[in-house]
């Protein structure tokens, strides 16, 4: 049954120390701000972090390394202008990095939730990437067995839910959403508006309900470090 909170920080409230969190977004585009800011304030630490990116400037998962609450994070791009946060962290020690290419990572996460028990690639073949893992022949071409990416929560964004949990998507916001919830053991699911069952028409659905657990509803104006949900008042987007 959808549990629909109220507020974020009642929708993360039971994430709890060392779990393994998939946290959606590419760069800003489809990051669950909001739900970031009230694990953040929720106090748990020893996180596995698994991301696109390890990071921007100081919003959302930068501040979660920055407060030194990221144990390992698991991500194609660490590095860039404004991931100062990170580099701070990894060059003192205190955080360890999974470098996986954005494919294998993208794939690694899908065959969680597709219940595959790995898959053999050519990418990151004869490179320091596949140092420790079995490689194999086929058909000519070298190739290395990856391993699929299981997690305990999924945080992510999407544009709206109805009250079983079904979603939609705002355009790239989409990105890595549809397949960090299918591989986690709760999906908690920050949305711009919740419609009551039967309002989303059944072929435009990209998330069904099934894989959802957790909703909340966020207003496009909000204030404070972890924005609080109405459930009931509309907002245009």
């Amino acid at each position: 049954m959808l549990n629909i909170a109220a507020t974020a920080e009642e929708a993360v409230a039971g994430i709890h120390d060392g779990a393994t969190v998939l946290i959606g977004g590419f760069g800003n585009a489809g990051q669950p701000m909001e739900l970031i800011d009230a694990l953040l304030q929720g106090g748990a630490t020893d996180l596995t972090v698994v991301n696109n990116n390890a990071g921007q400037a100081d919003a959302g998962l930068a501040l979660l390394i920055k407060e030194r609450r990221v144990k390992k994070i698991i991500c194609s791009f660490p590095r860039q202008s404004d991931s100062w946060h990170f580099d701070a962290a990894y060059r003192a020690g205190e955080i360890e990095l999974e470098l996986v290419p954005q494919g294998n990572l993208a794939e690694r996460i899908r065959a969680a939730g597709a219940g595959i028990g790995g898959f053999f690639t050519p990418t990151g073949y004869a490179t320091m990437l596949a140092e420790g893992k079995e490689t194999r022949i086929i058909d000519g071409r070298g190739y290395v067995l990856e391993s699929p990416i299981h997690a305990d929560f999924a945080l992510i964004k999407a544009l709206k839910s109805d009250r079983t949990g079904n979603l939609v998507y705002r355009k790239t916001a989409r990105n890595f959403g549809p397949i960090m919830a299918a591989a986690a053991k709760q999906t908690i699911v920050q949305v711009s508006e919740i419609v009551e069952t039967g309002r989303i028409d059944p072929e435009v659905v990209i998330t069904p309900g099934i894989y959802v657990d957790t909703v909340v509803k966020i207003g496009p104006h909000v204030s404070g470090p972890a924005a609080k949900s109405n459930t009931e008042h509309e907002v245009n987007q």
